[in-house]
């Protein structure tokens, strides 16, 4: 069965950092991208970033950029999330997720991906 197992997750002071990792169990695919999703208390979720396990390419959200990283460990099927200058409005629940048919145009649509993590909250205790 594949799965997504995130870890990570936790309260953090503001301007704190923190690393989220997800790993992608038994893949079927070879060629496919994984990212991060986040959902705040009362908002849509919404696309962070996400990188091609295959080619290393890393996309991210407006609103991340500079703060925060995407890096993979393709051997071990594993993306880390590297969160920096963490502030209040950073606060949600971030949800890893695979896809296989990833491109630049389909990124930030969550419904293109195919696997999903259950999520882990991360809070900025400011």
């Amino acid at each position: 069965q594949v799965q997504l197992v995130e870890s990570g997750g936790g309260l953090v002071q503001a301007g704190g950092s923190l690393i989220l990792s997800c790993t992608l169990s038994r893949p079927t695919f070879s060629n496919y991208a994984m990212g991060w999703f986040r959902q705040a208390p009362g908002k849509e979720r919404g696309f962070v970033t996400t990188i091609s396990m295959s080619f290393g390419s890393a996309y991210y959200a407006d609103s991340v950029k500079g703060r925060f990283t995407i890096s993979r460990d393709s051997a071990k099927n594993t993306v880390y999330l590297h969160m920096n200058s963490l502030t209040p409005e950073q606060t949600a629940v971030y949800y890893c997720a695979a896809g296989e048919r990833i491109t630049t145009s389909t990124m930030t649509v969550g419904e293109k991906y195919d696997y999903w993590g259950q999520g882990t909250q991360v809070t900025d205790s400011a």
